[in-house]
């Protein structure tokens, strides 16, 4: 066989299977107009060649448009979303000469129904890949299947759900993560006979399967190692933020021993603004997720640590994965864990989340 160059070219296949260049295009394409012979000699040099074609031109080549979607719970501007939102942004600008384009739907992440009508109204319009955050399993259920039976792949992004596999899933360990965030409470709580929950729920609903796990893997590390402790607990109401002050009052006043305590979700700056409010600096605050008004919390001393996972870059990937998946025909890796970061007052300036 004649020496080839390095890059394999579709010229190069075509002369040495004795065949034009458009047959080696229309077999590398699966078009038809190709004889039997011709198709065999094409796909015997590619197999001695172990050639992978360029899917990168032809992706630019096929101009293909493809419509992603995206489903999150409905937020305020700046709240842990926004940061996955600025990611998938930056994804779909990043991948803009392969004509990729994505809407974000919302749901009322405490009125799941919310979640499932969102769902009609994505599957109603075909999508080419769907992003969502599965925040209450039981309604993503449904539209999981749903997606699976219309050949419609799809990313979890922050929750998982091992039952229903997606193409994807970008996220932390939740459960690791609450483990962790135990041991971490520990260190600065000791020999303290109590530690706090503090949640934000609506009508009895945490809002997040995530928040959920991270509880889980808390109170399995405190079985383990700290069984004598007392876990205190407080649900603000999160239709009635007025409140949180006087119920927070109330709290502390019922349990004056309470020196630790921990929120599993993403707005600590609850609990840490009202304890500069009340000049409170006997107290440790861990909370999740690098919102300002968090990492000002952090600054000034009101949470002592903060647990971050990367939001930005699960959103990138989140499409990063589907353009891989549909127009690259990449293998995907289904299970893609965020780090578990640890910051402080100290180390905040100097970590970079993307």
């Amino acid at each position: 066989m004649t020496k080839l160059p390095e890059r394999i070219r579709i010229k190069d296949i075509a002369r040495l299977a004795d065949v034009s260049v458009g047959t080696v295009d229309r077999v590398l394409h699966g078009r038809a107009g190709v004889s039997k012979a011709s198709k065999k000699r094409v796909e015997e040099i590619l197999k001695q060649l172990d050639y992978q074609p360029n899917m990168y031109a032809s992706a630019l080549a096929s101009n293909k448009r493809y419509s992603f979607v995206c489903l999150l719970p409905a937020h305020l501007e700046g709240e842990y979303w926004t940061a996955v939102e600025s990611g998938i942004g930056e994804a779909v600008m990043a991948y803009s000469d392969f004509n990729v384009s994505i809407t974000t739907r919302y749901y009322d992440p405490y009125d799941y129904h919310s979640f499932v009508d969102a769902g009609q109204t994505i599957l109603n319009e075909r999508p080419d890949g769907v992003i969502m955050a599965p925040t209450a399993p039981q309604y993503a259920w449904g539209f999981a299947g749903e997606l699976r039976t219309n050949d419609i792949p799809y990313i979890y992004i922050d929750s998982n759900i091992a039952e229903h596999p997606s193409l994807a899933f970008f996220g932390q360990n939740s459960h690791q993560s609450g483990y962790f965030a135990a041991r971490m409470l520990m260190l600065l709580a000791r020999d303290e006979p109590e530690v706090a929950i503090f949640r934000k729920i609506h009508e009895g609903v945490v809002g997040s399967n995530q928040q959920e796990n991270r509880e889980i893997g808390f109170r399995q590390y405190m079985r383990e190692h700290h069984p004598s402790c007392i876990i205190r607990e407080l649900d603000l109401r999160a239709e009635r933020n007025d409140e949180d002050g006087q119920m927070l009052d109330e709290f502390f006043s019922a349990y004056p021993k309470v020196k630790n305590g921990i929120t599993f979700n993403s707005k600590a700056f609850i609990i840490g603004e009202y304890l500069q409010s009340r000049a409170r600096r006997d107290f440790n605050l861990i909370g999740y997720d690098l919102l300002q008004r968090n990492v000002d919390c952090l600054r000034q001393g009101s949470i002592f640590f903060l647990i971050a996972q990367q939001p930005e870059l699960q959103g990138y990937n989140s499409v990063k994965a589907l353009c891989d998946h549909l127009i690259f025909k990449k293998e995907v890796p289904p299970l893609n864990y965020m780090p578990i970061d640890l910051l402080t007052a100290e180390t905040i300036d100097y970590y970079h989340s993307k």
